[in-house]
C-alpha cells in the first residue's frame, strides 16, 4: 500500500509547474513534466478537473492555475485560450453551487489566483457579484486568523499557504512537516520554496514529481487515511473476513501511528484532525487494541466538538465518524460518552433539517447511512444487517472527495 493511492490535482501540479530551474542555467522549468501533464490533461470544453463530476469550484480552481502555469511560461497558447473562455464563460456558476461543497480554503486560494493572472495580463472577470462575495469571505477568514498562532504553532492554515500574505518565513519554516511538505501539500510546499528556497521543500516535491510521473495529487502522502478507509469499509461491507491478513498489516500499521494528541491523514502529521482519529479509534478498539479516549480532548472545547481546534463550522461526515467511534465507548469513557451526545445532537438536526450535505464527500446515500447508524444503535446491529444496508448506499468508484479540489482514492471503493 506504500504511502497511499490518489487522483492527481492539476491545481498543485500547476503550482509546482511554476518553480523556475533551480540551478538557473537555462532560465527553464524546474518540473517540465508538471507542464507536459498539464498539457496533457485538459478536458475537451477547455477546463482542468474532476472529468466526471462538474463542480464549478473545481474546475474553475484547477483550470485559472493551469492557464496562469501555462501563460507564465508562454506556451501552449491555444489551450490557454480555451481555459480563459471556459473560466469567464463559467464564473457565475460560482454562485448556483451549494455552499456545503465550497472546496476548502477556496476563498483564499482563488483570489490569489485572480491576483496571479492579473500579473500576467490575464483576462479574466473582476467585477462579478460572485468574485465579491468571495473576496468579501478571504475578508472575514482572514480577519479570524491570528498571525501570531499562524507563525507559532501547527494549523490547518500551512495547506493553502499559497493563499496568503505578509507570511514570516522564518517562522513558518519551523513549522514545516518532517517530510519537507507543509502538511502534505504541494501547492503550498511550491509556494513556500519559491519564497524560500528551502531544499526540503525542494526534495519533497522533487520526489513526489517523479513518484506521479508529472500530475501531483492534492495531498501527499495519504497513508494513514487509506488504510483506515479500507479496513472500515471491508467491515462493513461485510467481507472483512476474505482480507484477514491485509485488514490485520493495515491495523498494526495505524497502531503504529496512533498517537493520543489524535492523528492526521498521514503518519507523523503535525496538525491531527477528529475525523481521523475517530475512525482510526473505532476500527482499532473494535478490533481489539487497548487504546485511550484522551486523543478527543484535544478536540473538544467548551462541550464543543470539532475536526480542528478552531473551527468555526462542522461537517456532517465528520460528526457522523465521531458518532460512529463514541458507540465503542466502555463504562467510565466520560469523553466519549460527550463525544456520543453531541454527534448524536448535531445528526439529529441536520436530519430533521434535511441538511445532510458535506464538505469533505460527495457519497451516493450519506443521509441513508446517517439514517441507519441514528435509528440502529451499535449493539443492535448485527453485521449481515449493516452489511445489507450498506449494500445500498455504497458510492464505491463513484465517491469523490472534496479539498481544495476534488479528487478520488483508487482503493478505497
Amino acid at each position: 500500500m506504500d504511502d497511499g493511492k490518489i487522483s492527481p490535482s492539476a491545481y498543485d501540479t500547476a503550482w509546482v509547474a511554476l518553480i523556475k530551474d533551480v540551478d538557473g542555467q537555462n532560465g527553464g522549468p524546474q518540473f517540465p513534466s508538471c507542464l507536459q501533464w498539464i498539457a496533457n490533461h485538459q478536458l475537451p470544453d477547455g477546463s482542468w478537473g474532476e472529468p466526471l463530476m462538474f463542480s464549478a469550484f473545481d474546475r474553475l480552481l484547477n483550470t485559472l492555475a493551469c492557464v496562469i502555469a501555462l501563460t507564465f511560461w508562454n506556451i501552449y497558447p491555444d489551450k490557454c485560450g480555451k481555459g480563459i473562455n471556459f473560466v469567464n464563460e463559467n464564473m457565475n456558476k460560482l454562485g448556483d453551487e451549494k455552499e456545503e461543497h465550497m472546496t476548502p480554503g477556496f476563498e483564499l486560494v482563488f483570489p490569489s489566483l485572480i491576483e496571479l493572472a492579473h500579473k500576467l495580463e490575464i483576462k479574466v472577470p473582476t467585477d462579478s457579484p460572485v468574485l465579491k462575495m468571495i473576496y468579501a469571505r478571504q475578508d472575514m477568514k482572514l480577519a479570524k486568523i491570528p498571525k501570531e498562532i499562524l507563525h507559532k504553532i501547527p494549523t490547518i492554515m500551512l495547506y493553502s499557504l499559497e493563499g496568503m500574505k505578509d507570511l514570516e518565513w522564518d517562522k513558518l519554516l519551523k513549522l514545516q512537516s518532517k517530510n519537507g511538505s507543509f502538511l502534505s501539500s504541494p501547492a503550498a510546499t511550491a509556494f513556500a520554496f519559491m519564497q524560500t528556497k528551502d531544499q526540503k521543500c525542494l526534495a519533497y516535491l522533487t520526489n513526489l514529481v517523479a513518484k506521479f510521473k508529472g500530475g501531483v495529487p492534492n495531498a501527499y502522502p495519504v497513508d494513514m487515511y487509506e488504510r483506515i478507509w479500507i479496513v472500515d469499509r471491508l467491515q462493513r461491507l461485510g467481507i472483512a473476513r476474505y482480507f484477514s491478513s491485509e485488514i490485520k498489516d493495515c491495523l498494526t500499521y495505524i497502531y503504529r501511528y496512533w498517537d493520543d494528541q489524535g492523528i492526521g491523514f498521514a503518519r507523523n502529521c503535525n496538525v491531527p484532525d477528529l475525523d481521523d482519529t475517530a475512525m482510526a479509534f473505532r476500527v482499532l478498539r473494535t478490533n481489539g487494541y487497548q487504546i485511550s479516549t484522551d486523543a478527543f480532548r484535544h478536540f473538544n472545547k467548551d462541550g464543543q466538538f470539532m475536526c480542528y481546534p478552531g473551527q468555526s463550522v462542522e461537517t456532517v461526515t465528520v460528526m457522523f465518524n465521531l458518532y460512529r467511534a463514541s458507540q465503542a465507548l466502555f463504562p467510565g469513557d466520560t469523553i466519549l460518552n460527550d463525544a456520543k451526545n453531541f454527534s448524536h445532537k448535531f445528526l439529529t438536526e441536520k436530519r430533521l433539517t434535511n441538511k445532510l450535505l458535506d464538505r469533505w464527500i460527495i457519497t451516493k446515500d450519506l443521509t441513508g447511512e446517517v439514517e441507519y447508524v441514528l435509528d440502529v444503535p451499535w449493539y443492535a446491529s448485527l453485521p449481515r444487517l449493516e452489511a445489507r444496508y450498506y449494500l445500498e448506499q455504497y458510492g464505491g468508484e463513484n465517491d469523490v472527495w472534496i479539498a481544495k479540489t476534488l479528487y478520488r482514492y483508487p482503493i478505497i471503493f
